[in-house]
């Protein structure tokens, strides 16, 4: 098949699984088509059947904001014509949802463009609530061919807020192959260079992630116990980086936190990792925990959202109630202080996520969707 898909090109969940959706599709034999405004963040490098057409935004000094999402659905009509797409995948539902639903019907002369979308959180939760976005987010999910969401919250929270019951849950997934654990001497090295616990946290930095809980977290854990040496590797960047590294300052613990920014392979720094830390105030899925878990990293992770749909407490992790640091940095200490229970947990979350979330078993779970919307049309 011809797909065109389009996500968010930067760092975070949608983007990240549309990009590693669109390579797998390409591996399968698929040609893959990304349509958006700068080349997805995974999405390297491009071939035959991974092509990338980058939408371009008019700034005209009438428009105090640029129309991208009528630009995104020109665009997309011109990829359709040209690539004889059969089927559009859009991730997250504003605009890339009302995009498509503008750009099949300008197609419809030519022929029906059936389109996927698939919902990954705060366009649901936080943007799609919101009373200026809640109709025409309920109208472009409505008018979808097919609606998937990443975990059985997030169709359960779709249904609360806009009554739309007819969304399947096909959940986020880790390539088993690119994902595991990987010695790295070198790597280990440079990020613990005393031989310290190596405690991880991967995020884009956004409020929402409860960055300052990783830092509080480190601090607790040196207060109970100062005999137990770790440094905090924080991977990624965005608002909230600034005050993290002030509020390391203020504990004097600059030495000890280290702000690597973004990761091309996250897969190398997880393998040298001793446990991630997921301490967000809302997750739809906690796409950083399967990855982990991938690598043989025990989590720990607030019980929150779809969290508990990827972290089995007491078995690849633990979850805490939210914001609870107390119980953090003491389950933080049994699972670094026991080699024999962090060992066994990451066995276990590798277990799990390649039993319940690998490709072989969720790609064809979209590709069916793609037949069936393609088929029905």
């Amino acid at each position: 098949m011809n797909i065109g898909i389009t996500v968010f090109p930067t760092y975070g969940g949608s983007g990240i699984v549309g990009s590693e959706l669109g390579r797998e599709l390409a591996a399968r034999g698929h040609s893959v088509h990304f349509i958006s405004y700068a080349l997805p963040t995974r999405v390297c490098p491009l071939s035959d059947r991974v092509q990338f057409h980058q939408v371009d935004v008019f700034d005209y000094p009438l428009f105090e904001f640029p129309p991208y999402d009528l630009a995104l659905a020109s665009k997309i009509v011109e990829v359709a014509e040209a690539e004889k797409l059969d089927v559009l995948h859009m991730h997250y539902a504003i605009p890339h949802a009302a995009a498509a639903y503008l750009a099949r019907e300008m197609f419809k002369p030519v022929r029906y463009l059936p389109f996927v979308t698939t919902l990954h959180g705060t366009d649901i939760t936080l943007v799609g609530a919101r009373s200026s976005f809640l109709p025409i987010t309920r109208f472009s999910i409505a008018q979808s061919d097919a609606v998937t969401a990443i975990s059985d919250y997030l169709a359960a929270e779709t249904y609360n807020t806009f009554g739309l019951s007819n969304v399947e849950v096909i959940p986020n997934f880790i390539n088993a192959e690119d994902y595991q654990r990987r010695e790295n001497p070198e790597l280990r090295k440079r990020l613990a260079p005393e031989g310290e616990m190596l405690i991880m946290h991967v995020s884009n930095f956004r409020p929402v992630k409860r960055i300052p809980d990783c830092i509080h977290t480190l601090a607790e854990i040196r207060r109970r116990n100062s005999d137990l040496s770790v440094r905090l590797i924080m991977c990624g960047d965005g608002p909230e980086r600034e005050r993290a590294e002030g509020l390391a300052n203020h504990y004097g613990m600059a030495d000890s936190v280290l702000f690597v920014g973004q990761v091309p392979n996250i897969a190398e720094y997880l393998s040298v990792a001793d446990l991630l830390l997921v301490p967000s105030e809302m997750e739809s899925f906690g796409l950083a925990a399967l990855e982990a878990m991938a690598c043989e990293v025990p989590v720990i992770a607030t019980d929150v959202g779809g969290l508990p749909e990827v972290v089995i407490n007491g078995q690849n992790g633990y979850l805490v109630p939210l914001g609870d640091i107390s119980l953090i940095a003491e389950r933080s200490i049994e699972i670094l202080s026991d080699n024999e229970k962090r060992h066994r947990m990451g066995r276990n979350g590798r277990a799990w996520a390649v039993e319940r979330f690998n490709t072989e078993k969720v790609i064809p779970q979209y590709e069916r969707v793609y037949e069936k919307v393609k088929s029905e049309k």
